[in-house]
């Protein structure tokens, strides 16, 4: 019996489904049908409710009405207008969207009937054509910055030259709980000293954090972690930090994670006192000393400091090993072009495809969709980018580009540049110094604002270093969004970009920073209807008070053309139905 009455839900659900879409879809006639109801009441009923002589009266009002009334209607219709305009570029500025529409949509449509509006789900669709819920905030990942800078010797210098806080308190606090967890093993266990770093580490005054780094070591002279902290916030120069970081070594014994660390700052130590070849051997021997730490991302120090070495044999060999480019598109994929694309899908693979600055983009450069393996960084995606841009950018000119198309080799730095510039579209204005930078903040998310601010903090030099390299990327970059579909979220290499982007990076970068947005958000129809509202009745009043007389005779004309077809479908009705029936209608 339960299986029964189980089996029997489903119809009649599905009934109850289909009597409410029914009603949902006639309800918009029967309001039309209603609404002509009155309008034909009203017509029927004019003479009892005596509304030509309402009408009449009602015209010899407006003609008594003097230009100051309509100066003073149509500046008042301004005014209020205006003030729309201000409150919803308020909200949008701040929420992302128009009150007016939020307010339709959440209480209007299911009074009206309407459904959940699909607009939300249809911005990011997966490969397959289906439907992806957008990403939370809680999804956007924020990782350790594997270039970040010194705290005593470089963040605290820029505060003392511009007064200026590089760092924000939730960087620093993550920044904190690194290091809370990463040199605290078992917490069951704790040593005096541990348990005073524990504290220190927490501390938001740099005062405090050193003198709990000089308690720790009064409890014990071999306290690693507090030579550490020494190295990273008091030492001034990069060299006392690098004392203090030997120090440390000594003292760390075989904890696995004070090791890695101590080790890699000391790298970094010899990258920045221009000791680079020693800083390329001590990444190398860490690298094979734990290779199972990979999500310390020590590839991308070893990158850097390759790139400066000018060794680009190497840094090609370690993009092969972490780039993850690795999907392999099905037969013939490469070279059709992608539907939607400009020109029929059956055209040849010899014809151009249109790109900025006049570059003529075959359309076997313009990447499959199938290539959706992500890369792990914005450092690993224009690295490749660069070293397949320095092959070509020496002798590449725009223009005899758009005249003889591209070469196979310049077919290849474009589509680097493509793929690198949508995995992270905020680097190249950086890169191409159109956007100031700052100092990178410790933590990064991947595809924002803030790696882009690390990326290019660090490989600007290189990129200028490489002639030609930055004018190819001027005049490549901005056509990736004519490649992406639209809406820009939805992708075309990769997975849909990040909704949580924005809101992350404000927490991440200092407030007086102008965050990166990509895409750049629309602004709403309301907005733009306020704003031309306003502008039009601001005109009408400015003209109405300047001339008076034509502006009447305007109204006039418009309201008599406005009115006209009432009035010719009124005697079509008149001619069409017998003398005396709307007589004997009314007195029924």
């Amino acid at each position: 019996m339960m299986e029964d009455a189980t089996n029997s839900n489903p119809q009649s659900l599905g009934f109850t489904d289909k009597l409410k879409s029914w009603l949902s879809w006639s309800w918009t006639y029967i309001c039309g049908v209603w609404f002509v109801m009155v309008l034909t009441m009203i017509y029927i009923l004019r003479s009892p409710l005596k509304l030509q002589d309402t009408l009449t009266s009602a015209s010899v009002f407006l003609n008594t009405l003097t230009p100051k009334f309509y100066v003073a209607l149509t500046g008042t219709s301004s005014l209020i207008s205006g003030l729309i305009l201000i409150f919803e570029w308020w909200y949008f500025r701040k929420y992302g969207t128009s009150f007016i529409e939020q307010v339709s949509v959440s209480h209007l449509r299911p009074l009206l009937g309407g459904g959940e509006s699909s607009s939300s789900t249809g911005l990011f669709s997966s490969v397959n054509g289906e439907p992806e819920p957008r990403p939370s905030v809680s999804e956007c990942k924020v990782w350790r910055n594997p270039l970040n800078l010194f705290r005593g010797s470089e963040y605290s210098r820029y505060t003392w030259v511009t007064g200026k806080e590089p760092l924000t308190y939730y960087d620093m606090n993550l920044s904190a709980q690194d290091h809370q967890t990463f040199f605290t093993g078992d917490t069951q266990q704790l040593k005096p000293e541990d348990t005073v770093m524990q504290k220190g580490w927490r501390e938001r005054s740099p005062q405090a954090r050193i003198r709990a780094a000089y308690q720790a070591i009064e409890l014990n002279h071999e306290c690693a972690a507090a030579y550490v902290l020494l190295a990273e916030e008091e030492a001034a120069t990069i060299t006392e930090a690098e004392r203090l970081f030997k120090q440390a070594l000594r003292s760390a014994g075989k904890d696995i994670n004070l090791l890695v660390y101590i080790k890699r700052r000391l790298a970094m130590c010899a990258r920045k006192l221009g000791r680079i070849k020693e800083a390329v051997k001590m990444m190398r021997d860490l690298m094979k000393e734990f290779p199972l730490l990979g999500m310390l991302n020590i590839h991308e120090n070893l990158l850097e400091a390759l790139l400066e070495l000018q060794a680009y044999a190497d840094v090609q060999a370690v993009l092969a090993k972490y780039d993850g480019k690795t999907a392999k598109r099905p037969p013939g994929v490469g070279c059709e072009r992608r539907a939607g694309a400009g020109l029929p899908a059956a055209a040849s693979v010899s014809q151009p495809h249109a790109d900025t600055h006049g570059l003529n983009i075959p359309s076997s450069c313009v990447p499959s969709a199938v290539d959706i393996s992500l890369p792990k960084s914005a450092t690993i995606c224009y690295t490749s980018a660069l070293l397949k841009a320095r092959a070509v950018s020496d002798k590449f000119s725009p223009e005899a580009a758009s005249r003889r198309g591209l070469s196979t080799a310049e077919m290849n730095a474009v589509e680097a540049i493509h793929r690198a510039v949508e995995f992270n579209p905020h680097v190249p204005k950086y890169l191409l110094e159109m956007k100031s930078l700052i100092l990178p903040p410790e933590h990064i998310l991947k595809r924002g604002d803030s790696e882009a601010v690390a990326y290019a903090f660090f490989h600007l030099q290189h990129w200028k270093r490489a002639e030609g390299a930055l004018n190819l990327l001027h005049c490549t970059w901005e056509g990736t969004f004519r490649i992406i579909p639209y809406p820009l979220e939805k992708g075309h290499l990769f997975y849909p970009y990040p909704g949580c982007t924005e809101s992350a990076d404000r927490e991440l970068l200092p407030s007086f920073h102008e965050v990166s947005v990509y895409p750049k958000k629309e602004l709403p129809f309301f907005i733009l209807f306020t704003a031309g509202l306003c502008s039009f009745t601001a005109m009408l009043a400015m003209l109405t008070h300047q001339f008076p007389e034509l502006m009447g005779v305007f109204a006039k004309a418009f309201f008599s053309t406005l009115f006209a077809p009432l009035g010719f479908f009124a005697d079509k009705m008149e001619s069409f139905m017998p003398s005396g029936f709307w007589h004997q209608l009314t007195l029924v």
